[in-house]
């Protein structure tokens, strides 16, 4: 993951995480890296789970 991504257990929002998923597309210029690959994926775990935290909340 990259050096600005905040250390496990971190709660952000949903769109922070969406911001940074936007951000890595816009730096690898619509092409991504193994690397970059792997960032996506937790970045959408991260998403997936902060878009179920608002759920529950709304509920």
């Amino acid at each position: 993951m990259s050096p600005e991504s905040p250390p496990p257990g971190s709660v952000r929002s949903a769109a922070e995480v969406n911001e940074q998923i936007r951000a890595l597309w816009l730096r690898a210029g619509g092409t991504l890296s193994a690397q970059e690959r792997a960032e996506y994926e937790l970045l959408v775990i991260e998403w997936a789970e902060a878009i179920r935290g608002q759920v529950f909340e709304a509920a």
